[in-house]
């Protein structure tokens, strides 16, 4: 059995785009959790502490993460496809 991809796929213009978009995210995201990892090892007390209705620091932080990961994944998916669109948008009126 061949297994080959179900399209074919070309060169993606707008993957410089992505690029930037992707690495700005990740450095965002590195100095977010960097503090995580900051406050556990500079004052692991802290994290015991009680922040937000009754949950410590570190269980608050911790959701935070991961809801901005998503937040993040949402973002980057919406960008690429209006900068898809729009630069499907474009080539389409070179070829005419």
């Amino acid at each position: 059995m061949l297994h080959e991809p179900a399209a074919q796929s070309g060169h993606d213009p707008s993957s410089s785009y992505k690029m930037k978009l992707g690495m700005w995210m990740f450095i965002f995201y590195s100095i977010f959790y960097a503090g995580f990892i900051a406050i556990n090892l500079i004052s692991p007390i802290s994290m015991e502490k009680t922040f937000f209705s009754g949950l410590n620091l570190a269980v608050v932080y911790g959701f935070g993460l991961i809801i901005v990961a998503l937040i993040q994944a949402l973002i980057y998916d919406r960008a690429c496809n209006l900068k898809e669109k729009e630069l499907a948008g474009t080539q389409k009126t070179e070829v005419k």
